[in-house]
């Protein structure tokens, strides 16, 4: 069975950037409520023996109920693992992809805040590695692109959660504001080593 993940930073680490509340009941709340009802989902069944990979791998072919859970739960614990209160700067290989496939880091900032913006409803947006290749992509509700069944498969490198629980607290209905204050908070070492092994 699946468990949610303890962060590695206290709730109000992302502060002023992302409030202490948000961060609780975000993690608290929501994701729990993704991995407690997917357990419920798979219990009893073959499924309580796969990784959350394996069960997003072959999505298309479950319950939806399972869908939405699973990659909220895998959505969620990447989210975590790609903030951090120190924020820093974008290590050289991940700065370098970009250049190569953006022509700057300005011009990616500047095209995946687009795409955060331009989602409409709830979703994800993702930086991922297609082919060898960085590109940008939105994803619906708690879709990702490890999905069999995704428009735009590859590896995710870099995501911003988009649904409003993500932000209302603080930003309420301005996501604008909420997505400029996540690249204040991104771990950049933990988007380096990503790149580094994809």
């Amino acid at each position: 069975m699946f468990e949610l993940p303890k962060l590695k930073y206290e709730y109000d680490a992302l502060e002023p950037f992302i409030d202490a509340k948000t961060i609780e009941i975000h993690h608290t709340k929501h994701h729990g409520g993704y991995v407690d009802k997917l357990n419920r989902a798979i219990e009893g069944t073959e499924l309580e023996q796969k990784s959350i990979e394996e069960i997003l791998s072959s999505v298309s072919g479950l319950e939806r109920v399972v869908r939405n859970n699973a990659g909220g739960h895998w959505n969620h614990s990447f989210f975590w693992e790609i903030l951090s209160k120190y924020g820093g700067a974008p290590g050289e290989i991940f700065a370098k992809s970009v250049e190569k496939d953006f022509g700057s880091f300005d011009e990616f900032k500047n095209k995946f805040t687009e795409s955060a913006l331009s989602l409409f409803g709830s979703g994800w947006v993702w930086l991922i590695k297609q082919d060898g290749i960085l590109k940008i992509v939105q994803t619906s509700l708690q879709d990702n692109p490890l999905m069999d069944d995704a428009k735009e498969k590859g590896i995710p490198i870099l995501g911003i959660d988009v649904w409003e629980h993500a932000y209302y607290l603080k930003h309420q209905n301005k996501r604008a504001d909420y997505v400029s204050d996540f690249w204040n908070v991104v771990n950049w070492n933990k988007v380096e080593e990503i790149i580094k092994n994809s």
